[in-house]
């Protein structure tokens, strides 16, 4: 039988977290003469552009080149620039009609809410992908046919990955994120983390790019993101992005580098990181976060959730009145429901006080504990379902029959 050694773990827990063997994870050199293809290294931090052209001249260099990214991504310093990525007049044409959306959000006194950040320090667009697409179909095309987020894309995660889009306005004043790690463990406290298997946390940065576009110029003092290059390589860095002694070493330690409109960075969600402090009067800090998926994170089959609960719903009110314990309950309202509260509409479903909206399976348990009746359930789930739809989506009623 083969034995684990303390380096192999199946479990981890905040109370492992070990400053000094964090220091000695994030406390080296990026090497320039690792990544030929990039044009130099400051801050730890890799900067791409100039060879550009010449590297993807041919399927084997842009290969070449993209192995080289993903290996700094993994292994190396977790974040990676790419130097005027964007044209200008594209951002320009999109930046129009992203802010034109957020005046229109606070007309209405809409409170987006952000993951860390404090409520109202910033303005974030949730759903910009559809929301752009739909009101500047040609500044959509023009946008996203970019080819270094095409190839960054492709060497992190393969093809066929799927993009979401959140433009983010840092208003003039607005304090510093707290330092965090990214979608998907990054999303969740200490104790819910912990519930997740070891190798849950070593792959869960695979499924995931973090991107950032800026869309104007970015000096240190408008607070460009903070990173801790090679952070990412921390096996404990979700549990212990939590803890106070870990946030004041990243701020002692973080490198911030100022950005110029059109830079592009992208990083290793799990690389700790977070939005610097605008210092300035007058800069509106707008950059465009992308998260871009595997494609690999999904089921093989759909399944109607909201119509299984709602079938299964009378017999899990009879079993918990006969004595049914709770781990058994729960064990069914997993295997029927949708337990993770993501992908959602956060316009409508919106993570204010916490990290994350209510998932389906803890609605059904709440109607559990509180004794709802079927049609009570019905309505809620029905409820839930329309916050969850897409700004877009089109009403049942009007499908084509």
């Amino acid at each position: 039988m083969t034995t684990l050694t303390a380096s192999v773990r199946r479990w981890l827990t905040a109370t492992e977290c070990n400053l000094d063997e964090f220091r000695k994870v994030v406390e080296q050199e990026t090497s320039a003469r690792d990544y030929p293809h990039a044009d130099k290294v400051s801050q730890g931090t890799l900067f791409y552009g100039e060879k550009l052209a010449a590297d993807i001249s041919s399927p084997a260099s842009r290969r070449d080149l993209q192995g080289e990214i993903a290996d700094a991504l993994l292994n190396g310093p977790g974040v990676v620039i790419f130097k005027h990525a964007f044209e200008s007049a594209v951002l320009d044409r999109a930046s129009a009609c992203y802010g034109s959306l957020i005046q229109q959000q606070k007309a209405q006194n809409i409170q987006t809410g952000d993951h860390f950040g404090k409520p109202g320090s910033n303005d974030r667009l949730w759903g910009a992908l559809e929301k752009l697409a739909m009101a500047d179909p040609e500044a959509f095309v023009d946008y996203f046919s970019n080819e270094v987020i095409a190839l960054v894309s492709a060497a992190w995660l393969g093809p066929d990955y799927q993009i979401i889009s959140e433009p983010n306005v840092v208003n003039p004043g607005s304090e510093a994120q707290r330092p965090h790690r990214d979608y998907h463990l990054g999303n969740m406290d200490i104790g819910m983390a912990e519930e997740f298997p070891a190798h849950v946390h070593r792959f869960s940065p695979m499924l995931t790019l973090q991107a950032a576009v800026a869309h104007c110029d970015m000096p240190a003092q408008a607070g460009p993101t903070m990173f801790l290059p090679h952070s990412q390589k921390y096996e404990h860095g979700y549990l212990a992005a939590n803890l106070p002694e870990f946030q004041d070493y990243f701020a002692a330690h973080y490198a911030q580098v100022p950005l110029d409109k059109g830079d592009t960075v992208f990083f290793n969600p799990a690389l700790l990181h977070g939005a610097g402090a605008n210092r300035t009067a007058d800069v509106y800090r707008m950059a465009n976060l992308l998260q871009i998926s595997s494609a690999f994170g999904r089921s093989s089959a759909t399944v109607d959730t909201e119509s299984v609960v709602t079938a299964i719903y009378a017999s899990l009110r009879s079993r918990r009145a006969t004595g049914a314990s709770e781990r058994y309950l729960r064990n069914v309202i997993t295997a029927s429901s949708e337990g993770y509260p993501f992908p959602t509409n956060l316009d409508r479903d919106r993570p204010l006080g916490s990290l994350a909206p209510q998932s389906q399976a803890q609605l059904v348990w709440r109607a559990l504990e509180q004794d709802w009746d079927d049609e009570q359930l019905r309505q809620e789930l029905a409820a839930q379902a329309e916050r969850r739809r897409s700004t877009f989506a089109i009403p049942d009623a009007e499908r084509p029959k």
